[in-house]
């Protein structure tokens, strides 16, 4: 299995798949690359597909930094990026993933193809802030199995966890099998809910997806709407149903609007 060497020690679990113009895919908060799974299997029809766990989280070891800074996770993407030889990637962020992928496009354009950010923010606002204050309480006061049980109800629509208990029995297992130190997610949430790069926004060149649910109860979709007017030139796509793992519920859709994308700016 393939791992990338990165900072402070750090090794970042991979995976490739497919052939084709590269596509580097980077998962929210539970950093897992198999998030992706969904995709992976469309996608690589015509691509190469790389998925990755975030350090610190599922298969990837820790370096001895702690939790990386936003700027590090953006250095940790072109770290997998060296080790499998590919240049520029369309690179593609789930909510805090979506985050890095922004952060490569203020520091590091010449290393993107695309940035496609799914059910992401530009500034967490009060209701933001409120939504991960409750998920780190049920963290610190009722455990790691108590946070993975409470979990789908921040990403999934009602109806589908009623018709996927099975299916999240089964992911539940296997998330906390991997599931990293409370430290590690309470740090990692600080992190993210302090991003805010205000005018920074307004420099991204690279040609930008920005995607949404509707429906989305974590991240509400007027912060997905804010952050897309705030880069120039971003193509905005929502969705009326799928919740805040959309790309879960409703792959199909997904799928075809990141292709669709993508083929517009001849990738």
């Amino acid at each position: 299995m393939p791992y990338a060497t990165a900072a402070a020690g750090a090794e970042i679990f991979y995976e490739r798949h497919g052939a084709g113009t590269p596509i580097l895919m980077s998962a929210g908060m539970g950093g897992s690359g198999a998030f992706w799974s969904p995709q992976i299997a469309r996608l690589s029809e015509r691509h190469t597909v790389i998925v990755y766990d975030q350090v610190g989280t599922a298969r990837s070891r820790a370096g001895d930094d702690g939790v990386r800074t936003i700027a590090g996770m953006a250095d940790d993407m072109v770290c997998v990026m060296d080790d499998v030889g590919v240049e520029a990637a369309h690179v593609v962020g789930h909510a805090i993933g979506g985050i890095v992928g922004l952060e490569l496009a203020m520091s590091r354009p010449q290393r993107l193809r695309s940035v496609t950010v799914v059910n992401g923010w530009g500034r967490a606002d009060a209701f933001l802030r409120r939504c991960f204050e409750v998920r780190r309480e049920i963290l610190n006061q009722s455990g790691p199995r108590a946070y993975v049980r409470a979990q789908p109800l921040f990403l999934f629509p009602p109806q589908w966890i009623s018709e996927n208990t099975a299916k999240l029995d089964a992911d539940e297992a296997q998330i906390l099998a991997h599931f990293p130190p409370a430290e590690t997610i309470n740090k990692r949430i600080e992190m993210f809910l302090a991003f805010d790069p205000g005018a920074r926004l307004a420099g991204i060149t690279t040609p930008t997806l920005i995607t949404t649910a509707t429906d989305d109860a974590l991240v509400p979709a007027y912060l997905t709407r804010q952050l897309a007017a705030a880069i120039p030139g971003a193509q905005l796509r929502e969705v009326a149903y799928g919740a805040h793992a959309f790309t879960a519920v409703t792959p199909e859709i997904f799928n075809r609007m990141l292709l669709d994308f993508i083929a517009t700016i001849g990738g």
